[in-house]
């Protein structure tokens, strides 16, 4: 072979890089039928757990015996299992254990059906990418392929979930290392995402529905708004970050006992829900973002819903913040509209799109978000919005187990986890 030369070798050449995109394309797609599969009845789990919430306001007294149960299946586990073990599994050889994917499917949707203040995309990740590593030991994949599928199932469970299926396939290139993309599992995760998202389709899931946003015309008013909004939200999701963070460390320092320290959050949160006199906090909030993104909002509820998401998460429910981070930027973009004589609809999606961007440092996948929900018209905000966001959220985030590989400061490689 070392003889070849022209057409043979070019020939040699292009057959290797067929036969490797037919066989990631036939992986992605097999990643993505289970993924859509999976991804589709959680969808459904979530959707009829938070619509019988509402309908019947009498399951939040159900919140301290559905902790309870949370709290003995994870004592059952024996082990801490979090979206962080997901990050770390694609760089290096942690294992995932199946347990995970049951684990946090059904106490995702019991903490929905009590009304805890949390979203679905942290099990979603955590199901896809159990999904994706027992499938890669199934098929006997090495250890590197076997870290494309982890990918391929957190992105197809994602798609499927959210109906993003190319936001799904750009956040798992993105969120493991910021800074470096995951370009070998592209083909996999796109063609996994994009599969997903019609296998959900076909099940009838769709996705959400947001009122048309009126863009304002490109121009440096504006612009110049969005800047500020954006830094806003920069510096609101490291006050988030910090909250969930040491929210989390205070609790079980202060109360060790998992099952009350679970109690003593559904008390909390009982109250607090009783006090403020509205159940819009109560859930992933998905309905209330739909709200602002029609121009209402509280000028309170995005401080509110960070309240009662960091009580939820700190004590122990399960589920993910991405969704509640959603809520808090759409909330603040929209007042900030009507405050800044922009229009709050408008803020409220650039705003939706800078926050999940300051949380989760990944401004590719942002603005892919901001497009699949609200339309082309704002692509420009929207990579202001993500940019800005991006840098002066700092070196926090939501996952401790993300790594920053360059610096948003200097041309330099600093490779160091985000602080949360």
């Amino acid at each position: 072979m070392k003889n070849e030369k022209g057409p043979a070798l070019w020939l040699r050449s292009a057959g290797q890089y067929i036969a490797a995109f037919l066989r990631w394309a036939v992986i992605g797609a097999v990643i993505g039928l289970a993924g859509g599969a999976v991804g589709t009845l959680f969808h459904l789990c979530i959707k009829h757990a938070a619509a019988f919430r509402m309908a019947n306001p009498w399951t939040l007294w159900l919140m301290p015996a559905g902790g309870l149960l949370i709290a003995l299946m994870y004592k059952a586990a024996k082990a801490p299992l979090t979206t962080d073990n997901v990050l770390r599994a694609v760089r290096s050889d942690e294992k995932i254990p199946a347990l995970m994917a049951p684990l946090i499917f059904v106490s995702t949707v019991i903490t929905q059906f009590v009304g805890g203040s949390a979203g679905r995309e942290g099990a979603a990740i955590q199901i896809g990418g159990t999904l994706g590593y027992q499938a890669g030991r199934l098929f006997r994949l090495g250890e590197k392929d076997g870290h494309v599928l982890v990918m391929c199932g957190a992105c197809s469970v994602f798609a499927a979930v959210f109906s993003t299926p190319i936001t799904a396939a750009v956040f798992a290139l993105e969120v493991i290392s910021v800074g470096e993309f995951y370009y070998v599992a592209l083909v996999p995760c796109v063609i996994s995402g994009l599969v997903a998202n019609e296998v959900s389709s076909l099940c009838g899931i769709g996705p959400e529905v947001f009122p048309a946003i009126a863009v304002p015309q490109l121009a440096a008013v504006p612009v110049l708004k969005i800047v500020l909004l954006a830094a806003l939200c920069g510096g609101i999701s490291i006050l988030f970050c910090l909250a969930l963070h040491h929210g989390e460390k205070l609790a079980h320092g202060k109360i060790r006992n998992d099952y009350l320290r679970i109690l003593i959050g559904s008390a909390i949160l009982i109250g607090l829900t009783l006090a403020v006199g509205t159940r819009d906090y109560n859930g992933a909030g998905m309905a209330v973002i739909i709200d602002a993104a029609g121009g209402k909002a509280r000028p309170e509820a995005f401080a509110l819903k960070i309240v009662f998401t960091v009580i939820t998460i700190a004590t122990g429910f399960k589920g993910g913040e991405i969704v509640p981070s959603m809520f808090v930027g759409a909330t603040f973009g929209c007042v900030f509209g009507q405050v800044m004589g922009l229009d709050p609809g408008f803020c409220a999606a650039v705003g939706l799109v800078a926050f999940f961007c300051a949380m989760v440092n990944c401004p590719m996948a942002s603005v892919f978000l901001g497009l699949e929900l609200f339309g082309s018209g704002g692509l420009a905000y929207f990579a202001v919005a993500a940019a800005v966001s991006y840098m002066l959220s700092g070196y926090y985030g939501l996952y401790g187990g993300q790594k920053l590989i360059y610096s948003k400061l200097h041309a330099e490689f600093i490779n160091i986890y985000t602080r949360n």
